[in-house]
């Protein structure tokens, strides 16, 4: 089966963890095991958050109702930021890092309705601005997604709870309108391996005291375009 080509790789040091929970977007058709999730989604619980009030939920979609809808969110998206970013299809004989990145986008993408994902919500307040609120929520998916890395699982941050593919989540899991839907990860064992993460240095993005207007530009280069691991 596709899944023998690589073994999970496990680890337990924090620092490798940190270092190589690259954004895993090709996944083997090995089903992911209800105990290994459940490690993921108790560390999502273990997050920081506002007043410790927990107001967050986790939907795990892996019915074939919610996979469907997740494939369609998910070819929403894709026409979005395909407009965005000037995205095309590659060439098959083109094998630059762009183009290899770019075909594993679309993959995750065409293949949405394999696998398994979750779906956080975060319960709305009249009292917070969605930002602030974000702050209760956004660790826990953090924790989520560095805990799969932790036990060789692969998994993927996407927009597909955004644009077009709200409602159409809203309504394949009947999360009402009183909650956001704060945001979407892809999980399962990945085909190729972890590695480390490519990003600015230290020094082009920590200022101290005050800011600094002339490191301060953002300009997409090398290690930072959208969709790079």
């Amino acid at each position: 089966m596709e899944y023998t080509d690589h073994m999970p790789q496990p680890t337990n040091d924090v620092w490798e963890v940190l270092s190589t929970a690259r954004s895993i977007r090709r996944f083997t058709d090995r089903p992911v095991d209800d105990e290994t999730l459940r490690r993921c989604l108790e560390a999502a619980t273990w997050a920081p958050n506002g007043a410790n009030a927990q107001l967050w939920r986790f939907i795990v979609l892996d019915g074939p109702e919610q996979r469907a809808a997740v494939a369609e969110a998910a070819q929403a998206a894709l026409h979005t930021i395909e407009s965005i970013y000037g995205m095309t299809r590659p060439a098959a004989d083109d094998d630059s890092r762009a183009a290899r990145n770019n075909r594993a986008t679309y993959e995750l993408h065409d293949r949405a309705a394999e696998h398994t994902s979750v779906l956080f919500a975060a319960f709305k307040n009249d009292f917070a601005s969605e930002y602030l609120q974000a702050g209760s929520i956004y660790p826990a998916m953090q924790n989520f997604y560095l805990a799969a890395r932790a036990q060789g699982l692969g998994a993927c941050f996407t927009s597909w709870a955004a644009y077009q593919g709200e409602q159409t989540l809203r309504a394949a899991t009947g999360v009402p309108d009183d909650w956001f839907l704060a945001g979407h990860v892809v999980v399962g064992w990945p085909r190729g391996r972890h590695g480390p993460v490519r990003r600015r240095s230290v020094d082009d993005v920590v200022f101290r005291n005050r800011w600094d207007t002339a490191r301060a530009g953002i300009v997409y280069g090398a290690g930072a375009r959208p969709g790079d691991k």
